[in-house]
């Protein structure tokens, strides 16, 4: 009998407490029962093994980053929203920078994580098609963007800039990058 109050997302819950405070690092069963009040054997009534905990995880941070990246870009489009989606994306990655390595670099292949990683990429998707982008073009500027935020935000979180310019300053030159170097221009 599973303990009264105890549930896979509460499992989920007590796993992302620990990665934000202690790193990916620290995801052990044993971890998260002890921050659960459960012996580890008890936490196989709610998931199989790490295996799929870290699955759920992933799960979890796709599902927050698509319900932000959605809210950011709501009632926006063109280069306003590929800036609003940047914006809230590397906002994400640096507040919240172990949840964020946990998210896998291809969930598409991934048949657990299709549809998690699908529902995020379709809102990137609809902003480029705001764009004027679909197809392979979309698919291309995806990754490109996609890249760029994500290693812009990777090194920021690894102290990777020590120079003393203003960091937003050179994100804004980055978004200025994408708007300018991958969206096609208004009057083609």
């Amino acid at each position: 009998m599973p303990r009264a109050g105890l549930s896979p997302t509460g499992v989920v819950d007590a796993a992302l407490a620990l990665i934000d405070e202690q790193g990916l690092e620290a995801l052990t069963l044993s971890a998260v029962a002890g921050r659960t009040g459960v012996a580890t054997p008890s936490l196989y009534k709610h998931v199989r093994n790490i295996g799929e905990l870290r699955t759920l995880i992933a799960q979890r941070v796709m599902e927050e980053m698509t319900d932000l990246v959605g809210t950011a870009v709501m009632g926006r489009g063109g280069p306003e929203a590929v800036i609003a989606l940047m914006r809230v994306w590397r906002r994400y990655a640096v507040e919240h920078p172990f949840r964020y390595a946990a998210m896998p670099p291809a969930p598409l292949t991934d048949p657990a994580l299709a549809e998690a990683g699908g529902r995020l990429l379709e809102v990137v998707l609809a902003v480029l098609r705001g764009c004027g982008l679909d197809g392979g073009a979309a698919v291309h500027t995806a990754r490109c963007l996609r890249a760029a935020v994500h290693g812009f935000a990777v090194l920021e979180v690894a102290g990777g800039f020590g120079l003393s310019e203003d960091l937003d300053t050179s994100y804004r030159l980055l978004e200025k990058t994408i708007v300018d170097g991958l969206l096609p221009a208004e009057n083609d």
